[in-house]
């Protein structure tokens, strides 16, 4: 990249695509991207309370509870007691629609195509970003949601 506003771009592309990838991902299963998104947090954070999944996908309680309704009748996920305090629910992942492989299967072939290019040093670097990014993301997401609350 010769320029800043190269790489934004190129950044800014990247981005869009994985967005546009999500979102075709979850309608391939008859999902919407937001079902996808707090299906793949739930199977990567675990199990969590409602309050904590809606803080997770940017959604008030209202639209959480319908989001979990929605996943628990499609069967891939569950209430729960909390096992810490019986007075509070858990949301448990248990399933994961089985059109969800097949419609990630080539994007992952052809990202794995693409990785395989890159020597170990350059893969270490590369995840070692891609875990750094995420938590930024992450952080800022919440920096957003708590600025307009």
């Amino acid at each position: 990249m010769s320029t800043p506003a190269e790489a934004s771009r190129v950044y800014r592309r990247y981005l869009s695509a994985v967005m546009l990838h999500g979102h075709a991902s979850a309608r391939a299963c008859g999902l919407n991207a937001t079902d996808l998104y707090a299906l793949n947090t739930l199977e990567l954070t675990g199990p969590m309370t409602p309050g904590e999944l809606g803080t997770r996908t940017g959604l008030t309680t209202g639209p959480t509870t319908r989001l979990i309704d929605r996943l628990e009748q499609a069967g891939y996920v569950r209430r729960a007691p909390d096992p810490e305090d019986r007075r509070k629910v858990i949301v448990e992942p248990v399933g994961k629609p089985a059109e969800l492989d097949e419609a990630m299967a080539p994007a992952r072939e052809q990202i794995a195509q693409i990785l395989r290019g890159y020597t170990p040093d350059q893969l270490r670097v590369l995840f070692d970003y891609f875990d750094h990014a995420a938590e930024a993301y992450q952080r800022t997401a919440e920096e957003l949601r708590t600025r307009r609350t």
